[in-house]
């Protein structure tokens, strides 16, 4: 029988460097890929692992189930092979390269940039042995090791109960092949055997099997594969056995009514997820991975977008016994690659993302690609994605292909009919437009591809802890507006049951060592849960009110302490009816929720310190309660620093003379309205080609040309951006430049 050997330890250094032990998992980035400056270390470092002594007569593997980009593996000196592809399992047969002792595996890793996806993407690549190693032992006689990372036992179960079994057992001629099927308690409900082949195939039905349907039931099957020798099998221990957790369901997309599980119309909504955290990087624990499934299970989604590219496959463990709809993709991710190696790398990556998965019941759909097209449609392009989803296709019919489009792509493109279904990332609200934008834009499409079934693959907005306002709006990084914006999306989704899913971007704040935004480095901080899982942002809780049924409450702004006259409005986020406010011990008022929310207007609070508690009657709830300051005016270390970073803007003569300057009266125009709104208007519009004139060399407007011109595929798109964006794009605009702009318009009114 084989046997499973954790590997725990290492040496390692980067080249150039001493060794040193690591513990395994391990990755060379979990602090420098988090700290900002886009430097973090990208290249090669070398493992030294020490392998236990062989078993005479058996025959032994190494597994390595993460190895970030590409991984040359070594045995006593013997070159055994190289794995491009930093998230999927591979395996060598060391049996050849083995002594009776001493035996020394190295395995060099890089990270370094190479023609292999993903090229670069908002994220860190964390380089290193970043998921488990083992040592596998078995007899010559067993399931397969080598094929593509798999245990070569392969469950396709109808959810009339017809099931197919694929085997490939290796040196087995003459023998037999064993399967049993039990259900969660252990009960056998089939077998059958058969003479083993290469490619050996058995057909079993389970009457009436009890179906895996979701987070409502997950219930999960077990399939044990066994190779005996000869033909009598009867008081004789297998050879090899593999074990596979499997389900029974039925599922389909209709491009009206979205997600059908098992008959029944079920909505997805749920999240993405990265497999990164705080000063770990891409080494998580399986503790990691189970708090990551409590988190996106207590917020009440169900699915997720495991994003993007193949997971742990203890993830997809805990996905199967949880219930999430997951949507599983490889890293073919935006930036094309036109050369020969970075398309076999998309099929390769492809053709282990659908092996190693196969069995898993909690994946219903494989993700060929994301914003592929950011750079640009190609016919090379076009070409490798459908090359791609054919080969998802013939390796698995029995799941849908999806992809994540770039907003930017138009709803007409030959892009939008490749796979199955589609989904958009639309951050209108956030990097172009308004938040209200997202409604009209999706029904547009469902109305032009009445037959294509749609999803929103990504939204977000940067929500920031420490920034914080009365007033939010675009941009302005606070907790406040991250909380309104996904509000705004809930109702949008509420009313449009055509899309087949929506997840939000993203479930917790991850590594982006490029970016410095917000006056946080180093960080996409669209999270509605922060990096180091230990606070949950205001936004998550009004997810949870919409999607939960357990009675919730969530009084927000707990972050937002100091509060000034006019920043007492107090907002409550529930799925229960009404909502009592409590001040300083005194009842306020009850009012009802609209859309899961009670805003209560213009709080009394008395100078100081003030406790303020909410309660729901009659749903059983605790009471919620915050503290809050009443204070004479607004506290400036709310505010986002100027330039989103360094000293505060307020500190600042000059910084503070401009953002005087910017006025944007009711009624007339200024840079805060939409290009578009600009463009129609006679008076306005002039105005707007002037200034785009004057910057029209800068990187932002020469990649996408006129934003002007109907004869630019990116213009409608970029309409959609209020002038203020545009000009953050165009780069560094003098202040005094935009300051004249928007005087210019606030001259017009509005008719």
């Amino acid at each position: 029988m084989r046997t499973v050997t954790p590997i725990t330890a290492a040496k390692f250094a980067l080249q150039g460097e001493a060794f040193a032990p690591v513990a395994l998992p391990h990755t060379w980035n979990n602090l420098d890929g988090q700290d900002g400056g886009n430097d973090y270390h990208r290249g090669l470092g070398t493992y030294l692992i020490d392998l236990p002594d062989p078993t005479k007569g058996m025959q032994q593997y190494i597994e390595i189930r993460g190895a970030n980009h590409v991984a040359t593996v070594w045995c006593n000196g013997r070159e055994l092979g190289t794995h491009k592809g930093g998230f999927s399992t591979f395996r060598y047969d060391l049996t050849p390269a083995m002594k009776e002792t001493g035996n020394v595996l190295t395995v060099t890793v890089t990270n370094a940039p190479s023609d292999i996806y993903p090229q670069n993407a908002d994220f860190t690549f964390y380089g290193g042995l970043y998921r488990d190693v083992n040592f596998i032992e078995t007899d010559p006689v067993h399931f397969d090791l080598l094929k593509d990372g798999t245990n070569a036992v392969f469950v396709t179960a109808r959810g009339n109960g017809k099931t197919r079994v694929d085997l490939f057992p290796v040196g087995a001629e003459g023998h037999t092949v064993v399967v049993t099927l039990k259900d969660a308690d252990g009960k056998e409900v089939a077998n059958a055997k058969a003479k083993a082949e290469p490619h050996t195939v058995l057909k079993l039905d389970v009457k009436a099997p009890h179906l895996w349907d979701g987070m409502a039931d997950p219930y999960c099957y077990t399939a044990e594969a066994s190779i005996y020798a000869g033909i009598d099998v009867l008081g004789v221990s297998p050879i090899d056995t593999v074990t596979v957790t499997y389900g029974y369901r039925s599922f389909h997309v209709a491009p009206d009514t979205g997600f059908w599980l098992n008959g029944k119309n079920v909505p997805l909504h749920g999240v993405s997820r990265h497999q990164d955290r705080l000063d770990k990087g891409w080494a998580q624990s399986k503790a990691d991975h189970e708090q990551d499934i409590a988190l996106i299970k207590e917020i009440g989604a169900n699915t997720i977008r495991l994003a993007h590219y193949q997971h742990d496959q203890y993830f997809y463990d805990l996905c199967d016994r949880t219930g999430f709809v997951l949507w599983a993709e490889i890293p073919f991710i935006s930036s094309f690659i036109p050369s020969k190696e970075g398309h076999d790398n998309t099929l390769s990556q492809m053709r282990e993302l659908v092996a190693q998965n196969y069995n898993h019941p909690a994946i219903f759909f494989w993700g060929i690609s994301n914003e592929i097209t950011i750079s640009g449609e190609t016919e090379a392009l076009y070409r490798n994605l459908c090359e791609v989803n054919a080969l998802a296709k013939t390796l698995d019919p029995s799941r849908l292909t999806t992809m994540a489009e770039v907003s930017m792509v138009p709803m007409d493109s030959e892009h939008v009919y490749i796979t199955d279904v589609l989904s958009y990332n639309h951050y209108f609200g956030w990097y172009v437009g308004e938040v209200e934008d997202n409604g009209p834009w999706l029904d547009k499409f469902h109305a032009l591809n009445p037959d294509r079934c749609l999803g929103v693959s990504e939204y977000g907005a940067e929500n920031i802890l420490k920034w914080h306002t009365a007033f939010p709006d675009n941009h302005d990084y606070t907790e406040e507006y991250a909380s309104h914006y996904h509000h705004e999306m809930l109702k949008t989704f509420a009313t449009r049951p055509y899309l087949w899913a929506t997840h939000v971007w993203n479930m917790f704040d991850f590594a982006a060592d490029a970016r410095n935004e917000g006056g946080v480095i180093g960080r996409n901080n669209k999270g509605l849960v922060t990096y180091d899982r230990k606070t949950k942002k205001d936004a998550f809780y009004i997810y949870q009110a919409y999607w939960t049924s357990e009675p919730m409450m969530h009084v927000c702004g707990e972050r937002f302490v100091d509060r000034a006259p006019d920043e007492r409005d107090i907002t409550v986020y529930t799925n229960c009816p009404k909502v009592t406010l409590i001040v300083n011990g005194e009842e306020v008022t009850t009012q009802d929720a609209v859309d899961h929310a009670a805003v209560f207007k213009a709080v009394a609070l008395k100078d100081g310190e003030n406790t303020v508690t909410a309660k729901c009657p009659d749903c059983g709830l605790q009471a919620n309660t915050i503290k809050l300051n009443a204070v004479a005016e607004h506290n400036y270390a709310y505010d986002l620093p100027e330039g989103n970073q360094g000293a505060n803007w307020f500190n600042d003569p000059a910084a503070v003379a401009a953002r005087q300057a910017l006025k944007f009266p009711a009624g007339y125009y200024s840079i805060k309205d939409k290009v578009s709104t600009l463009m129609a208007n006679a008076k306005t519009a002039p105005i707007v080609k002037e200034a785009m004139a004057k910057i029209a060399g800068s990187g932002a407007f020469s990649m996408a040309g006129d934003a002007t011109s109907a004869d630019n595929p990116m213009a409608e798109f970029m309409s959609m951006m209020r002038l203020s964006d545009m000009l953050k794009m165009a780069g560094d605009l003098a202040t005094e430049a935009k300051v004249a702009l928007n005087e210019a318009l606030n001259k017009i009114k509005k008719e």
